[in-house]
């Protein structure tokens, strides 16, 4: 497991490219036949990439968390972009389609990744938080998310997004988890954009084309600064960056958000012109 520590604002001003990329930047997340997990101490969360080809693999603890099994106390988000994909929980098995979502509560204690087909194998990605209490592990799939239609193809920012993991819907204890689709011929993914103080974020690019990028915009309001990305990578995102982003076409980003509250409006805008 890779450790990715805090960063302060202050400091964060004085990195070149490589030092950006190197702390908030996530690559070759998706290796075949195994499992990647990024430890950030940006509210403890988890990203992990998991790309199971011939054979199952399982999900084991890790000494960095010091627990007898890995969910012990934490709770689980996952989606797969691949395939479709099993996970079995316990002895329970789930099957996901292409962005189908399962949530597993804290206290599970044997979580096991499959493909279905090794032709077109299956890719879950996954957030995993600290935990209290436990609630029920439970699949959603794309058509059962809770869709929210934002945007306008004048603002170049026309899109929906998909809430798997949130209050009203797939509960749990600190993490909300969804998917957003940018249409055709639409870039932005927010702006204006906004920043939440009271909780960190971590978006998953992907469907994004050989020949494109996408420009993770990073920093605070006044202090902005940029990050390259490319398909299937990740980008860790701190309480005190503007949150957002625009592709050179349209892309698809999974988000995950852990911190203080559930609140998915909670968040402070950003006026466009206090923006450097």
């Amino acid at each position: 497991m890779e450790i990715r520590h805090s960063i302060n604002p202050e400091d964060a001003k004085k990195y070149d490219t490589d030092k950006l990329r190197k702390e908030f930047l996530i690559q070759e997340l998706f290796k075949p036949g195994e499992i990647k997990l990024v430890y950030t101490n940006f509210d403890r969360i988890i990203v992990g990439g998991i790309f199971p080809l011939q054979e199952p693999v399982h999900l084991a603890t890790d000494t960095n968390i010091g627990t007898d099994y890995f969910l012990e106390r934490r709770e689980a988000g996952i989606i797969n972009i691949g395939g479709t994909g099993k996970i079995l929980v316990d002895n329970k098995e789930f099957i996901l389609d292409t962005k189908g979502s399962l949530y597993v509560g804290m206290g599970t204690k044997n979580v096991t990744f499959s493909s279905e087909d090794k032709a077109n194998p299956a890719k879950f990605y996954m957030n995993c938080a600290p935990a209290h209490k436990n609630f029920p592990t439970k699949k959603t799939g794309i058509k059962q998310a809770e869709p929210i239609h934002l945007g306008a193809l004048s603002e170049s920012n026309k899109r929906t997004i998909y809430k798997y993991i949130h209050p009203e819907g797939v509960q749990s204890c600190q993490l909300v988890m969804g998917l957003t689709e940018l249409e055709p011929n639409n870039t932005w993914n927010t702006m204006p954009c906004h920043t939440h103080i009271r909780r960190m974020e971590v978006y998953l690019y992907f469907n994004i084309a050989e020949d494109a990028v996408v420009f993770h915009l990073i920093g605070q309001p006044e202090e902005t600064r940029h990050i390259v990305v490319r398909n299937e990578e990740a980008v860790i995102s701190p309480y005190w960056s503007i949150h957002s982003g625009v592709g050179t076409r349209n892309y698809s980003f999974i988000w995950g958000m852990v911190g203080e509250n559930q609140t998915f409006t909670d968040m402070d805008s950003v006026p466009m012109d206090i923006l450097k």
